[in-house]
């Protein structure tokens, strides 16, 4: 009798920690690249996991590109694009991500999603900018104009970190601007007074955060950085992005 009461106690603890499981918001990372490979993708894709863990939303990390359809996509709340770089995805593919976002779904670029798709207009409205160039990883000074956000509101109004700071050209005008680099306190950059390094938008149904913040491992140790990207994906997800 007790051995049958046990059995029935673990399959109803078994099939509730299912239903959790199942309720968590999906979370695709993909991170195939057709250029440059960041040595710390694999890093980063374990931090997100983790922060997932912390955060209560589930994560798949992959690279193949046949993931990019209709059936496959529905079951996902937010893609986040972690260092892609080149033309990573096909006509077919672009078009399921399209709906996907046209949906009310998400998306989150981290540093070299920017470094990606450059002839899918689309998408460089989507990140927000591509990449042009940068210089030598160094330290810098990040002003946060946007406390209210998820994504910055546990930073200080200047932020010292230490990270490869991308330049960009065809910056989308219609984002929120959350964070700019000070280019007086670092060596190289290119684009004078106004550098964001960080944005949001809502845009074609759903919502899209960036960051050009997570080039070296050592970022992904990082703590304030680790919130900063927890921040991006809760809102991607549908978060209100000043909860």
């Amino acid at each position: 009798m007790m051995k049958h009461l046990f059995l029935i106690a673990l399959l109803f603890v078994c099939t509730t920690l299912h239903g959790i499981a199942q309720e968590l918001p999906q979370v695709l990372v993909f991170s195939k690249t057709k250029g440059f490979r960041h040595d710390s993708i694999e890093k980063g894709a374990e931090a997100i996991q983790k922060l997932g863990r912390e955060h209560g939303f589930s994560v798949y990390h992959t690279e193949d590109a046949g993931v990019f359809t209709d059936d496959q996509l529905q079951k996902y709340k937010a893609i986040v694009f972690l260092s892609t770089t080149g033309d990573i995805l096909n006509p077919e593919q672009q078009a399921a991500f399209e709906r996907f976002i046209q949906a009310g779904n998400g998306f989150v670029g981290i540093h070299a999603a920017s470094d990606t798709e450059y002839d899918w207009p689309w998408y460089g409205k989507m990140v927000g900018g591509y990449f042009a160039s940068h210089p030598e990883v160094q330290t810098a000074d990040i002003h946060v104009h946007d406390h209210s956000h998820l994504a910055t509101q546990h930073l200080p109004e200047i932020w010292k970190h230490k990270d490869e700071w991308y330049d960009f050209k065809d910056l989308n005008p219609a984002v929120n601007l959350l964070m700019t680099i000070d280019e007086k306190s670092y060596k190289g950059g290119k684009m004078g007074d106004y550098h964001p390094v960080s944005w949001h938008h809502t845009y074609d149904g759903g919502r899209a955060f960036y960051t050009a913040l997570g080039h070296t491992k050592e970022t992904y140790d990082d703590a304030d950085f680790l919130q900063h990207i927890a921040g991006g994906i809760t809102y991607a997800l549908g978060k209100p992005a000043n909860k």
